[in-house]
Parts: structure tokens; sequence; C-alpha cells
């Protein structure tokens, strides 16, 4: 793959893989540019296929492109009225309700103004009774219901995929994952009222069977990852 000429200028990029064998780059001028491109995308893709499952990850990067998808909700009531959602992992120990758990973000930004009912999204108990029966359900729904139709994630300053976090040897499934100081340190944690003890999160192999995967990067702090991505590192050690 080819280094962006622009990963060494801190801009906006969006890495597609699905429609080519080895992905696609795109750079963008700024994060508003990016989201708007995303969510057309994404928007494209379910009017092809309407009943598209499509993953989705928290944080800073997908924020605005969400919320996009529900402003072109509130134009179009019916585009979304049969796609699945997913999400990808969850702050294990914080309350499903908690302002910093992934469940809150989703709900705030995208599946309320979605209107979305329970049985067109799944997603991760943040508090559950038995961490190995969590991820059993998790694996027998996606074998279920899957594969993933869109998987979209964002790039970890360390180089993290949801929560699979650099490690000798990655997990293939669901599975409950011992957080970094990085993931620790994550913004989304800033105004938590509970506390964190784990992380649960889809594997790799869960995310790379997705039919699409749309990777968001932007900020100067995800450059040095970039640049790794870029590059075609392989490592247990560089998830992404």
């Amino acid at each position: 793959m080819k280094l962006p000429r622009a990963a060494k200028e801190h801009r906006s990029f969006v890495s597609a893989r699905g429609i080519q064998p080895f992905g696609e780059w795109h750079r963008f001028a700024n994060e508003e540019l990016l989201s708007e491109a995303v969510s057309e995308r994404l928007a494209g893709e379910v009017r092809k296929k309407q009943d598209s499952l499509i993953c989705l990850a928290t944080g800073a990067s997908p924020k605005r492109t969400y919320e996009l998808l529900a402003a072109k909700a509130r134009k179009q009531p019916s585009l979304f009225e049969k796609t699945r959602w997913m999400k990808l992992d969850e702050w294990g120990g914080l309350a499903m309700d908690d302002p910093a758990s992934c469940e809150y973000f989703l709900r705030q930004t995208l599946l309320n103004s979605l209107a979305v009912p329970p049985e067109r999204y799944f997603g991760w108990i943040s508090q559950p009774a038995n961490t190995e029966e969590e991820c059993d359900r998790v694996a027998e729904w996606l074998k279920a219901n899957g594969p993933i139709d869109i998987q979209v994630l964002g790039l970890g300053e360390n180089g993290h995929l949801g929560f699979n976090e650099p490690a000798q040897e990655l997990q293939s499934g669901p599975h409950v994952a011992e957080l970094s100081a990085v993931s620790m340190g994550h913004s989304m944690l800033a105004n938590k009222q509970g506390k964190v003890a784990f992380g649960l999160t889809l594997g790799m192999n869960d995310i790379l069977s997705a039919r699409q995967i749309i990777l968001l990067v932007s900020g100067e702090r995800k450059s040095k990852q970039l640049l790794r991505l870029a590059t075609g590192e392989e490592s247990p050690q560089f998830p992404a």
C-alpha cells in the first residue's frame, strides 16, 4: 500500500476496505469533511442493502459521523428503518447509563435519534454477572446474525482496534480485555461515575470478517499510528 503523502501532515483520513482488495485511502482537509464523506458512504450502502448490519465504534473519531447520520434520518425517516446496529465494545464495570459508557454514547449520538427498536440493536452488557457467558452470548448472536456488513472503527493512540490491545497474541472472538494505560486514559472516561474494571470487545476475526471496514483517523495524536498503518506493519503489537 502506498503511503499517503499527507500522513505526515496530521490531516484527517479514512481507510475503507471491501471494495478494493487492499483498501482505499481518502484524505480530507478537516474532520467535518471526513465525517460528511463517511456518513454519505454509510447511507449509500444502506440504500443498497436496507437490512445491513453496521457495527459501531465509539469515541471522538466517529462521533460527528453519527450525528450526521442522525440528521439524515430526520430528513428521511425511512432511510434506516431496517438497518441493524451492533456495539463493538464496552467499558466493563460501568453502568449502562453511565455518561462514559459506550452504550450511553451511541444512544445519545445516534440510536435515540433513529428510534432503533430492541430487535434491531445488539450490544454488550456492561456489568454482566458472568463475563464468560456474556462473551458466549455475543459470539452466538453474531454467528446467527452476521457477518457484519460494515464495521466502523477508530484508530487507538497505541494502535488498538476496539479493545483489541497490543499483545503477544490477539484474540479472534468476543473476549474480556485487560485495558492498557492508553485506553484507561481515554477522554470518554473523563466524566465516568463508576469504575472501569476491564474491556469487552469483539475479536480481530469478528472485525476482519466484516464485508466492509471503515477506519477513521483524525488528529495529530494519531499521526504516529497512521504512519505505522500506512506502511503495512503486521504485528500483534499493532492490532490495526
